[in-house]
């Protein structure tokens, strides 16, 4: 089959949505399919998110090559992640299937019109959040939400949602409520092979000045404001009341965007010694940061956060999870780890001092993490059914 998947955010931009879409792109073609993957021809700089990157106003051709699937499409406007891409609708007609990443300011419209004429073609949409955000942006989502998102949830012949706990409790409740055969529940998955128990190499304890053998918790997460849901002040709070105790622990933060500087001075000023920002780190990298900890802390604070990849990346590392009571999140969090409430670094401290304890046994948490993910979360099981729901909606 012939799949366009569409989506505001595409790697190397450092964002969860666009890393589902360019894994679920490469198993389908793995599969046989072919699949091309729409989204907006930012600059390059946005992308990066490198303080250093060129001032480009287009792609280089390096950077082009190395991103599979894409046909980058340029934008008369965007703001932030989001973007109009008119162009898009006429790009369809050829495909056997659309597959719409909700949400996509700017241009899930466009699609809507494109089902619109065309509605014997399918079209999947995926659910990933819901939006959130203050001031005037706030009342803008809202809005949104409330007059555009039915419309546009409303043109698709199947909606996914990576999990039924998330959308029972997000904006889209009323939509899933009334109409539930159009829904399909199917988590995102993780690369079992990429993301694997292993030693972390000395050399990048040795990098960040940190001592391999001290309990070690890591974060990873964009630090920009499309992500300030992340919740670092929290688990940076939950630090400060450890090292109010006297406890001994290190924290890795991965991560870049404008915020990381804030944070850090934040950290300083808490006089957190042990905390490394390292930010942004290469793809090749990024597995044996996750193999430098004992423990990931997902903080997040609202439902801006609907599921939680690294949760996923970290579990297939071996390494247990601690996150937000959020819907989604709690979910995939429950199964490789625990929950606390959200927001309360209170809790968090004493779920980390009771992670390290004496009391707790590390080794089966690690393997239990790593167990769960193979029989459950291999990307190779979720695209195969990914793709018998296509073939099933083309066939019928």
């Amino acid at each position: 089959m012939r799949i366009a998947h569409i989506v505001s955010t595409y790697p190397p931009y450092f964002g969860g949505m666009g890393n589902v879409v360019f894994q679920t792109a490469g198993y389908l073609g793995e599969l046989g399919h072919e699949v091309v993957v729409f989204t907006p021809q930012y600059y390059e700089r946005k992308e990066v998110r490198s303080k250093d990157a060129p001032e480009a106003h287009s792609h280089t051709e390096e950077l082009q090559e190395d991103i599979d699937y894409a046909k980058r499409l340029k934008t008369p406007l965007s703001y932030g992640n989001a973007a109009y891409m008119p162009q898009v609708k006429n790009e369809l007609d050829d495909f056997d299937v659309v597959h719409l990443h909700y949400p996509f300011f700017g241009t899930a419209n466009m699609v809507r019109k494109w089902k619109l004429r065309n509605p014997h073609k399918p079209l999947v949409i995926t659910y990933h959040m819901d939006t959130r955000s203050g001031g005037w942006k706030g009342l803008i989502f809202k809005y949104y939400a409330k007059y555009w998102m039915p419309r546009i949830l409303g043109s698709a012949d199947k909606i996914i949602a990576s999990s039924f706990d998330y959308i029972e409790a997000s904006d889209a409740q009323e939509l899933f409520r009334s109409n539930k055969d159009t829904w399909i529940e199917l988590p995102f998955g993780v690369d079992a092979d990429r993301f694997s128990p292993r030693e972390a190499p000395n050399a990048l304890f040795e990098r960040y000045g940190l001592d391999p053998s001290l309990p070690t918790i890591v974060f990873v997460g964009g630090m920009d404001r499309a992500h300030y849901f992340k919740g670092v002040p929290v688990l940076l709070k939950a630090l400060l009341f450890l090292k109010k105790e006297g406890v001994d622990i290190q924290t890795v933060f991965v991560g870049g965007g404008e915020l990381q500087e804030q944070f850090t001075f934040k950290a300083q000023g808490y006089g957190l010694k042990n905390v490394r920002f390292v930010g942004k780190v290469s793809e090749e990298e990024l597995p044996y940061h996750y193999n430098m900890g004992d423990l990931c802390v997902l903080p997040s604070v609202n439902r801006g956060e609907a599921f939680g990849m690294v949760l996923l990346e970290s579990m297939a590392s071996g390494v247990p999870v601690l996150a937000s009571d959020l819907p989604g999140v709690r979910t995939v969090a429950q199964d490789g780890g625990l929950v606390f409430t959200t927001g309360n670094a209170h809790e968090l401290r004493e779920a980390i001092a009771s992670y390290f304890s004496k009391d707790t046994d590390q080794a089966d948490w690690k393997t239990n993490a790593r167990t769960v993910v193979e029989e459950k979360y291999a990307w190779e099981r979720i695209v195969e059914r990914l793709s018998i729901i296509y073939e099933e909606l083309v066939e019928r």
